[in-house]
Formats: C-alpha cells, sequence, structure tokens
C-alpha cells in the first residue's frame, strides 16, 4: 500500500512539474544578446593584459561574471559590460511584461553597444 501512494505522490509531482511555461515576445533574442555579449567579455578577457589575484580567488572562490567584468574595467578593457549587463537586465524585464517595443529598444542598445 506504501508503494502505491510513493508511486501515486511521485507521478503526481512529475505531472506538475512538466507544466509548460510561456516566452516573452524576445525571449530567443535576449538570449542571443547574453551569448553575445558573454563572448565579447571572454574574447576580450583573453586577449588583455592579466592582473594580480583578489584575495577572493585566494579563498578558492570562483569569479562571478560581474567581478570579471569589473576586474577588465579597471584594467581599461572590455565593451563596458556593466552597461550591456543593465540593457539585457531591462530587456528582460520588457519581456517579462510582454512589452515587445521597449525589449527590442533594450536590445537594439545592446546591439550598438557591441558594435558590427
Amino acid at each position: 500500500m506504501r508503494n502505491l501512494q510513493t508511486t501515486v505522490l511521485g507521478a503526481a509531482a512529475l505531472a506538475l512539474s512538466c507544466v509548460p511555461t510561456l516566452a516573452g515576445p524576445c525571449t530567443a533574442e535576449i538570449d542571443r544578446a547574453q551569448a553575445q555579449v558573454d563572448a565579447r567579455i571572454a574574447a576580450k578577457a583573453q586577449a588583455g593584459p592579466t592582473a594580480a589575484e583578489s584575495p577572493g580567488a585566494l579563498l578558492h572562490r570562483q569569479p562571478t561574471p560581474g567581478s570579471i567584468a569589473s576586474a577588465e574595467q579597471r584594467l581599461g578593457e572590455g565593451i563596458r559590460p556593466e552597461e550591456a549587463l543593465v540593457m539585457l537586465a531591462r530587456a528582460r524585464t520588457a519581456d517579462s511584461a510582454n512589452d515587445a517595443p521597449a525589449c527590442a529598444q533594450a536590445l537594439a542598445d545592446v546591439s550598438r553597444l557591441l558594435g558590427p
């Protein structure tokens, strides 16, 4: 009897976890723009100068994308990653509110910042 209850509860949990989520009007474009920003930050990091390890790195902590972007900015390189990340956050907010024009504008700003 107990196995039957566990099986039924497991099946119910599985069924409820499969509920589809709705994407906003520009979710795919946001994902592509995020990949472009990430690729640009990574390319600049590989080509640029190095800096000393931070105290956090010495404590075996993994860097976050924001900490990497800040370090690159201090070294005078990068694509102004804070601006790109703010614009992507603005696009995500507009996307979740189903505001396609605001989302498109934020993505256009990211594209302008990245350049050709």
